[in-house]
C-alpha cells in the first residue's frame, strides 16, 4: 500500500475512533474525571501503573484505588504517610501486584511531590528538548520514583535499564503530554514528537503488518522503530494513531482492520 494510502486509512480509523464514545473501556476514563492537572497526573500515574491484564480488572482495581482519595488525589497523598498507605491498602490486590506495593508507589509520589512541586516538574528536572525521544527523561523520572519508594514496587515501575518497552509509563506520558478529543494534556512544555508508543500485542503485530519492524520481541528497540514508522504519517505527533488502533483490538473490530488494510494484512 502506497504511502498516502496508508495515511488516508490511518486518519480515517483516526477520525473515527479517536472520539469520546469510544473510550470506555480504558483505564484513560478515570484521567479524564480529574480537570485539575495536579490531580490529573497522580490518577494517570495510578491508572497507566495498573494497564495490565484484563481490561475490566484494570478498571475494577483503579476504582479500588482512587476510591480512598476521597476525589482529591493532591491533597489527600501528601496529607497521610506511608503507613497510612499500607495500612488502606493492607489487602488490595491486581494480580501480581500487592498493597504494599501500592503503598509504596503512593510514597514514592507523595516524595517526589513534595520535593518538586508535581510529578511534571519532576520530569521536567530529567527532560531535554534535544534528546531525539523520550526515552531519557522516562529513564530518570522512573529511577527517581523507584529510588523515593524505597521497597520498589517492581510489578508497577519498570527497571529502565532491563530495555523493555515500558508501555505502561509511555501510555501514561502519552495522556500528559498529547491533547486532543481524548487525550487530556497537560505537560505542555513537552512536545508530542518526542513520544513513543506504548508497546503493546495490538500495536506490535500491527507494526509487524506494515512493515514497520521486523522484531519479534515486543521491546524498547522495537518501540522506537515503529514510532520512527509512523512519524512518516505525522512527524509532529507520531503517537495520534495510538488510541483508535488499539480500539481495533480492544473491541474486536479485526474484520474492519483488515478492510482499511487489506493490501498489508493477510
Amino acid at each position: 500500500m502506497p504511502d498516502t494510502e496508508m495515511k488516508k486509512a490511518l486518519d480515517a480509523l483516526y477520525e473515527r475512533f479517536n472520539a469520546p464514545e469510544h473510550i470506555h473501556p480504558d483505564p484513560l476514563e478515570f484521567v479524564l474525571h480529574y480537570p485539575n492537572p495536579r490531580d490529573r497526573e497522580i490518577v494517570g500515574l495510578i491508572s497507566s501503573c495498573l494497564a495490565y491484564g484484563r481490561v475490566q480488572t484494570i478498571l475494577k482495581s483503579v476504582a479500588s484505588l482512587l476510591d480512598p482519595l476521597e476525589g482529591h488525589p493532591h491533597s489527600f497523598i501528601l496529607s497521610h504517610s506511608l503507613g497510612d498507605f499500607k495500612r488502606i491498602y493492607r489487602g488490595f490486590v491486581h494480580r501480581f501486584t500487592k498493597g504494599k506495593e501500592v503503598a509504596c508507589l503512593f510514597e514514592a509520589i507523595r516524595k517526589t511531590v513534595s520535593e518538586h512541586g508535581s510529578l511534571k516538574n519532576c520530569f521536567l528536572t530529567h527532560y531535554n528538548p534535544k534528546d531525539p525521544t523520550i526515552v531519557p527523561a522516562l529513564q530518570g523520572f522512573i529511577a527517581e520514583l523507584r529510588h523515593a519508594a524505597g521497597s520498589p514496587p517492581h510489578s508497577l515501575l519498570p527497571d529502565p535499564a532491563r530495555g523493555s518497552a515500558m508501555k505502561r509509563c509511555h501510555l501514561f506520558l502519552r495522556w500528559m503530554v498529547r491533547h486532543d478529543r481524548i487525550d487530556p494534556g497537560g505537560w505542555d512544555m513537552i512536545s508530542p514528537s518526542r513520544l513513543l508508543y506504548p508497546l503493546d500485542t495490538h500495536i506490535h503485530a500491527f507494526g509487524l503488518r506494515m512493515g514497520l519492524t521486523r522484531r519479534k520481541s515486543a521491546d524498547l528497540k522495537t518501540a522506537i522503530e515503529i514510532t520512527e514508522g509512523f512519524r512518516g504519517f505525522a512527524p509532529d505527533d507520531p503517537v495520534r494513531y495510538d488510541f483508535a488502533l488499539t480500539r481495533i483490538g480492544i473491541l474486536k473490530l479485526d474484520s474492519l482492520r483488515d478492510k482499511c488494510f487489506k493490501d498489508i494484512v493477510a
